[in-house]
């Protein structure tokens, strides 16, 4: 079952994951509430307006904007709710925008240069065992880095009678060329993520970007999350998250009857109960 990036944020932040702050919103006028409120509480006066919907490459369809001000938050919320968005992860059709996040802006100046890396944490089927994938090319498809670029991936894999050790943690902050201040954030946002991860019972989490700020602080600028659907009953209250307007009607109605179809082009599907059926 996949989540919304702020339902993914708002679970991460209970496992004690920092987390870019932000509050969705159903129209423009919500958004501009959200923007006044995330300036009383963070004090950020530009705003990131991210369309929720089950697809990644928000950005490359315009389902991610930046907003200077009070007027382009109303504006951009207006234009992106409603909207179909296509990306490279939807269909031709793209999706139907019902909500937006209205984040607070991260970028602001400091002490250093603001930095944008990948994470994610993964099950590696190879070898059975669960992986954190890393590089400091964050802000990037992560198929384009290791098309172009593999030395810059990293993995770490995790013993699972043991979990993941301190050590592991360091070394992955250590190559992502972190120190001081930053290194034991980001040594803490590793510990926790993988804590989240095995909690929920994840079939991927992904924070891409994994954010610098300019004043040292280690951040998950954007969330997506996929609990895997056989251990839903151990977690209610992540199951009453799922949004079935973003899945296939078809799916949907199949999982009603215990049944998993998979909806493939035209007029051709794959309908199963298990057991070769």
């Amino acid at each position: 079952m996949n989540v919304h990036e702020y339902q993914g944020k708002e679970i991460l932040s209970s496992f004690g994951v920092r987390i870019q702050r932000g509050i969705v919103a159903q129209n423009a006028q919500e958004a501009v509430a959200a923007a006044k409120h995330l300036t009383t509480e963070t004090g950020t006066s530009w705003y990131v307006i991210k369309a929720q919907v089950h697809a990644g490459g928000r950005g490359k369809g315009g389902g991610v904007k930046l907003a200077k001000n009070l007027k382009e938050v109303e504006e951009i919320a207006g234009n992106i709710i409603g909207m179909n968005l296509i990306t490279p992860q939807t269909s031709a059709k793209g999706k139907r925008v019902h909500q937006v996040l209205v984040a607070e802006d991260v970028y602001y100046p400091g002490e250093s240069e603001p930095e944008e890396y990948y994470m994610s944490v993964l099950l590696n089927r190879g070898t059975g065992r669960n992986m954190i994938m890393y590089s400091t090319e964050g802000g990037m498809d992560i198929e384009t880095v290791a098309e172009h670029t593999p030395h810059l991936i990293f993995t770490e894999e995790i013993d699972p009678s043991v979990g993941l050790m301190p050590f592991q943690a360091r070394k992955i902050a250590f190559n992502l060329g972190l120190s001081g201040e930053a290194f034991k954030n980001c040594v803490k946002f590793v510990t926790n993520l993988y804590k989240a991860y095995v909690g929920l019972d994840c079939g991927m989490l992904e924070i891409n970007p994994l954010f610098k700020t300019s004043d040292e602080k280690i951040i998950a600028v954007d969330c997506k999350m996929n609990i895997d659907d056989n251990a839903l009953m151990r977690h209610p209250d992540v199951a009453s998250l799922r949004d079935v307007t973003e899945e296939d009607p078809t799916e949907v109605e199949a999982g009603q009857f215990n049944l998993n179809f998979v909806k493939l082009d035209g007029n051709v599907g794959c309908m199963v109960n298990g057991a070769g059926l």
